[in-house]
């Protein structure tokens, strides 16, 4: 009983969610005719700016995340060759990770061995830095 009270409770809220959208768009539309004339093109100015600026934010992330990656793989290799250090020390940083950053995902100990052999075949952070971060890391790979 309680499930049937539930469902019907969510399809009324998607219904009074849809009509409220409706609402808005009748409404924007009343709006829009007391506007002046030039208002709309401005309005699809702004929409098209914040669109925009949110990609350059996305693609600006995108190429910090790999840059880090390419850092920690550089990192790691450094420590494998100059301290000796073997391929548990990667399952235990993976663990550690872990605990640190519970929430964050891409810290596996497959995914750190992706980022040290990304950092051993692109071995200039340059050249990562100008094209290689400028794609996902799942194209990296």
């Amino acid at each position: 009983m309680d499930e049937k009270r539930n469902i019907t409770s969510i399809s009324i809220n998607k219904n009074s969610q849809k009509n409220n959208y409706d609402n808005a768009d009748k409404h924007s539309i009343d709006i829009l005719k007391e506007l002046p004339e030039d208002y709309g093109n401005f309005l699809k100015l702004i929409k098209q700016r914040v669109k925009a600026e949110r990609i350059k934010v996305i693609l600006s992330a995108n190429a910090s995340q790999i840059l880090m990656y390419w850092d920690i793989g550089h990192d790691i290799l450094f420590k494998q060759e100059q301290s000796g250090w073997g391929a548990k020390i990667i399952d235990r940083l993976a663990k550690d990770m872990k605990v640190s950053f519970p929430t964050m995902k891409g810290f596996s100990a497959r995914n750190l061995k992706y980022m040290r052999k990304f950092a051993k075949e692109w071995k200039d952070r340059e050249i990562v830095q100008r094209s290689v971060a400028q794609i996902p890391w799942r194209s990296n790979l």
